[in-house]
This record gives C-alpha cells, sequence and structure tokens, in this order.
C-alpha cells in the first residue's frame, strides 16, 4: 500500500507540475488532489524538492526507457526519425503543456540546483540516444549531427508549446532526414 501512496503522490505532483509548474503548486494542492495524508508524503519524500526529483527521475526513467528499446528494435536511422513520430504524437496530446524537463530548467534557474541539473541530464540522454544512433551509423562526427538534430528536436517542442501543435515535429523530422542524407545516411 505504501508504494501505491507513492506512486499517487508522483502521479498527482506530475500533472500539477506540468499543468502549473512547479512553483506555483503547493504542498497542500498535491495532498489534497491526491488524497494522502501529510504524513505520508513526507514519509517518501523529505522536501519538494525531492519530490520534485523524483517526479523527473520517473520520467527520464519512461522517456530513456522507450529510447533505448527504440535503438534495439529499429535500424539506427529509423530509430533517429521515429523521435520526430513520437514527438508528433505527444505533441498533439490533449493537454500538452510543453516539456516537463524544461519548464523545470526555467523555473530553477542556477545550473547548480539539483533539479536544473536534473533537467540537463535529461536533455544530455537526448543528445547521447542521437549520437549512439550516429555512432552505429558510422557517421563523421556524430556529436556535431546529435546536437544539430537535438536542435531541431527541442525548437520543435519549443515552437509548439509558443503557438500551439501544429506540424513542427514534422518538420523537424523533414529536416533531420536532409541532415542524414547529407551525412550520408
Amino acid at each position: 500500500m505504501a508504494s501505491s501512496k507513492r506512486e499517487q503522490l508522483l502521479n498527482t505532483a506530475l500533472q500539477l507540475f506540468y499543468r502549473e509548474g512547479y512553483h506555483s503548486t503547493g504542498i497542500d494542492r498535491i495532498l489534497a488532489e491526491s488524497g494522502v495524508a501529510k504524513m505520508t508524503l513526507y514519509k517518501h519524500f523529505k522536501s519538494k524538492d525531492e519530490l520534485i526529483l523524483a517526479v523527473l527521475q520517473r520520467q527520464h526513467e519512461q522517456i530513456d526507457a522507450r529510447m533505448s528499446q527504440a535503438l534495439l528494435s529499429l535500424p539506427p536511422r529509423v530509430a533517429i526519425l521515429a523521435v520526430f513520430d513520437g514527438l508528433h504524437q505527444w505533441l498533439l496530446e490533449s493537454g500538452f503543456s510543453g516539456c516537463l524537463f524544461l519548464h523545470a530548467a526555467a523555473e530553477f534557474q542556477q545550473r547548480e540546483h539539483p533539479i536544473h541539473r536534473q533537467a540537463a541530464e535529461h536533455k544530455r540522454a537526448l543528445h547521447e540516444f542521437f549520437r549512439s544512433a550516429l555512432s552505429a551509423l558510422k557517421v563523421e562526427e556524430p556529436e556535431d549531427l546529435a546536437a544539430q538534430l537535438q536542435f531541431l528536436f527541442e525548437g520543435a517542442l519549443s515552437m509548439s508549446h509558443l503557438y500551439g501543435p501544429q506540424r513542427q515535429a514534422l518538420q523537424a523530422k523533414a529536416a533531420a532526414d536532409q541532415l542524414l542524407k547529407a551525412a550520408g545516411v
């Protein structure tokens, strides 16, 4: 039962943080919407920051698992382009509110802050996904091309948040395809 209460807290906190922001969401609101007692919250998390870190970590692990599975089950070039298809699907989901990790970095601006560092680590993992796939394709200078692919991904994500989701991810995918062709893959 204790782990289900922890999951309730994580799920509720995730929804509220994503929809309303980290600083705007108070512990009392999380408790009220999750139906979990304050004592239970502090049994699992010492602070709101620790709860935020747990939410981000869980999201990172879920996303990382999907990307790792893509690299294992798809040819590397297909896996790279599939990330943009996944982004397109996510952008069109009801309630899309931008990137949980970018929001975290924006609200916790000091780069040394653990929450900012965790958000940055998630973004480094996306870069590493692209770099690994490009290395498997034997691309010259996979670091640079991985950065360019990530810029396309992050740009589509940001523009979708600013203007509303349209075709940004598909446009980024087309540009990624052109970059891959230019790299000879």
